[in-house]
């Protein structure tokens, strides 16, 4: 009798999407934060403009600290993103044949990702606590008084301290610390100075402090940071930041006048 045999039945090779994700996933990761890294180093304190002010190049200091630190987290959302975006999503016109996979929980990864983010969070706080007792400290020995009084649609600066001069252009003197006291006559404004890092609401019937110490001259502009009605937008008005001689020369050309 002749014997009979039965081929092996050939093992069928594993679908692309069974396949784990994981290699793939990290070299999208690894591409992306490598990019994101030369981003944070490079732009955003550029796209700041020039710190005319050790407060600026603080915060300057802060958004590229807090850049770098977030590159590598927003890069594992992108990565995934990616991959299910390539990978996992359906073509044709119809419906899927069939669900996807079931989601199935990852211990390693769940601790991981807890690990890490408690971390970071920790990071940020410490440094954001830091970074606020620096900039809450107010100027004290030889500081320049400036009354900044917001209206609708303008700046007033007036110097008690030096012959009651009034400007609509904001005059300081380099070096030199100056505390701000700063209210309005009608609705809620904010007082930015946008190169020195300065930024505080001026409100009706009270006054709010600032300090900042300019350290580099040159002119630099103050805006509204408060919708304040029709002309917000409009609300601007000048720094010049100049020599102590020249500031005195200023005071003293203008002294008992409203410029």
């Amino acid at each position: 009798m002749a014997e009979t045999t039965t081929a092996p039945t050939p093992q069928a090779a594993p679908a692309p999407d069974e396949r784990s994700p994981v290699r793939s996933i990290l070299v999208i990761w690894a591409v992306l934060t490598v990019a994101l890294e030369l981003f944070a180093v490079f732009v955003p304190a550029r796209l700041m403009g020039v710190a005319a002010s050790k407060t600026m190049a603080d915060i300057k200091e802060s958004v590229t600290v807090f850049t770098v630190v977030a590159a590598p987290v927003v890069s594992v959302v992108w990565a995934i993103a990616i991959h299910s975006l390539l990978r996992w999503r359906h073509r044709g016109s119809g419906p899927p044949p069939q669900d996807g996979p079931p989601l199935r929980g990852n211990l390693p990864v769940q601790i991981t990702w807890v690990t890490v983010s408690s971390v970071l969070c920790l990071f940020l706080f410490i440094w954001g606590l830091v970074a606020m007792q620096t900039t809450s400290a107010q100027a004290t020995g030889n500081a320049l008084v400036v009354d900044v009084t917001g209206q609708q649609w303008l700046w007033t600066f007036s110097y008690p301290g030096e012959g009651g001069v009034t400007s609509d252009v904001l005059y300081l003197p380099v070096n030199r610390p100056v505390l701000f006291e700063v209210t309005s006559e009608d609705v809620v404004h904010s007082f930015w100075v946008v190169q020195m890092g300065v930024k505080v609401d001026a409100n009706p019937g009270e006054i709010t402090t600032a300090s900042v110490t300019p350290d580099r001259m040159g002119s630099y502009v103050v805006r509204c940071a408060e919708l304040c009605g029709l002309y917000h937008a409009y609300m601007v008005s000048q720094v010049q930041v100049v020599s102590n001689t020249a500031f005195q020369s200023w005071l003293h050309a203008n002294a008992g006048s409203r410029s």
